[in-house]
């Protein structure tokens, strides 16, 4: 019986990847057309809210591509994903000077979000299987019965 690692993982990764997907979509109309709902008076790193808005959008439609591929399976499309949250980190690392707190709160669901999805597909070290990350352990250790 083969059982993988990370499954559950991925499936709340893309779970995550599509409500960021719908909620960047929304946030990235909003500042596009100049909604109330931003602070006026906030300074970005580079350009400002219409940019950020344009930024926002493709990022999200970007995750929502990769949360449906993520669901239809297949290593093309963790890769996908793990560049989606790549660029939303990042995305959420640049606005922080105009949301401090939703920014670190994005940035650490992406960190989470990638950490699932590169652990994904590895083989259960309880089952005996070569574990890919503990080859410089000795292998009596890695085994853990010995």
């Amino acid at each position: 019986m083969d059982e993988v690692k990370g499954v559950g993982r991925s499936i709340f990764a893309a779970t995550l990847l599509l409500i960021g997907c719908v909620l960047n979509v929304i946030y990235g109309i909003a500042a596009i057309s100049n909604s109330h709902f931003f602070t006026q008076n906030s300074h970005y790193v580079f350009g400002n809210l219409k940019t950020w808005g344009w930024v926002t959008l493709i990022i999200g439609v970007l995750e929502g591509f990769a949360g449906v591929s993520l669901f239809q399976g297949g290593a093309f499309g963790r890769w996908i994903a793990v560049a989606a949250a790549s660029l939303a980190a990042i995305g959420a690392l640049l606005d922080l000077p105009a949301a401090p707190f939703w920014s670190l709160a994005i940035f650490a669901l992406s960190l989470w979000i990638i950490h699932g999805l590169l652990m994904y597909g590895e083989t259960d070290p309880d089952r005996g299987d070569d574990y890919p990350v503990a080859e410089s352990m000795p292998r009596e250790r890695v085994a853990g019965r010995s």
